[in-house]
């Protein structure tokens, strides 16, 4: 990977919806959906569905930082789903929707922490864990690139301004 290139990992609901809007934004060279924070090895979705592994659903974006920060990348997550709701988002209900940061390293970490910060001083009560990346599980293919391949958009997903 180029030095450039660097990786984060967000878990914001269905993971559709969040690949869909970090999929938009320039600096991104790829994504892919997966499961991330459980305790069982090659989880499946069914697996996670019925709640038997402890993972969430989770984006890993693989960015420029010369294009976009990761500082912009973290300010879009809270931007794209409301990071107060916890375990769901939006008509989707379930732990396996909660909202995660996982962080990759200690710059990421107080990232995260500052924008949390910035916007409970807003009045906003964040449900948002900040976890260590731990292992990224990809999903099967089918849910990779779901609504760029069915030509539809999310509905448990919206953006919102909030910095």
């Amino acid at each position: 990977m180029n030095k450039e290139l660097q990786k984060a990992y967000f878990a914001a609901g269905c993971f559709w919806g969040v690949e869909y809007y970090f999929q938009k934004l320039e600096g991104v060279v790829s994504t892919s959906v997966g499961y991330m924070g459980g305790e069982t090895k090659n989880p499946t979705y069914a697996q996670v569905c019925a709640h038997e592994t402890g993972h969430v659903e989770a984006i890993e974006v693989v960015f420029d930082a010369e294009k976009i920060t990761y500082l912009e990348l973290a300010k879009y997550f809270f931007e794209i789903h409301d990071p107060t709701q916890v375990d769901r988002q939006g008509p989707d209900v379930g732990e396996q929707y909660q909202s995660a940061i996982f962080y990759i390293d200690q710059n990421q970490r107080e990232t995260a922490e500052k924008l949390i910060k910035i916007l409970e001083e807003k009045g906003y009560k964040i449900a948002t864990k900040l976890l260590p990346v731990d292992t990224f599980w990809p999903a099967e293919g089918y849910h990779q690139n779901y609504y760029a391949k069915n030509n539809g958009s999310p509905y448990c997903h919206i953006y919102q301004k909030k910095f």
